[in-house]
C-alpha cells in the first residue's frame, strides 16, 4: 500500500481559496434575501404549523405605525385568555409577508404560563404586513394583523 502525503498549499493560495469560499456563500445569501415572503407565503406556512380557519379576536399586535429603521422594530402580540387548565393558548405563530422568509416566530405556552403575550423585535426589509395567529388548547384559532410602514429597510434595503 502506497502512503500519499497530503500536498502543501502556501499561504497565499489558501487566503484566495478562503477568500473565493467566502464570496461565494455572500453571493448565496445575497440571492436568497432578493426574494420576499408573500401573503399567500405567510398563508402557507401559517397552515403548516395550525390547521384551520381563524377567526378574528382575541389577538393584539402592538407595534409602531411607522418604523424609522427596520433593523429592529419592536413588536408586542397578546391573547386574551384565562390560561387555565380547560382553557389556554397552546402556540402563537407570528409571520412577515414582505421578509425573505414568512416565519418570523414561533411560542409554545401551558397554563403555568399565567399570560399569553410576548415581546419582540423583528427586522423588516420592507413595509409589510405582520400577521398573529393563536392556537387554542381546544383547536380554536385567532388571528390579528398590523401593517407597519418601513422607512429604511433593516434586511438588506
Amino acid at each position: 500500500m502506497i502512503a500519499h502525503r497530503p500536498v502543501p498549499i502556501g499561504r497565499r493560495s489558501a487566503l484566495a481559496r478562503a477568500g473565493w469560499s467566502g464570496l461565494a456563500a455572500i453571493a448565496g445569501v445575497m440571492a436568497a434575501r432578493g426574494a420576499a415572503a408573500t401573503p399567500d407565503a405567510v398563508k402557507e406556512w401559517l397552515g403548516t404549523l395550525a390547521k384551520g380557519t381563524p377567526a378574528d379576536g382575541k389577538v393584539t399586535i402592538k407595534a409602531p405605525e411607522i418604523a424609522e429603521n427596520g433593523n429592529a422594530v419592536p413588536v408586542t402580540v397578546s391573547v386574551e385568555s384565562e390560561m387555565s387548565d380547560k382553557s389556554y393558548v397552546k402556540a402563537l405563530h407570528v409571520a412577515a409577508d414582505g421578509n425573505p422568509n414568512p416565519g418570523v416566530a414561533s411560542y409554545a405556552f401551558t397554563p403555568m404560563s399565567g399570560k399569553a403575550e410576548v415581546q419582540l423585535r423583528v427586522r423588516m426589509a420592507q413595509t409589510q404586513k405582520l400577521v398573529a395567529v393563536a392556537e387554542l388548547n381546544d383547536g380554536s384559532l385567532f388571528i390579528a394583523t398590523r401593517e407597519v410602514k418601513v422607512t429604511i429597510g433593516g434586511c438588506g434595503g
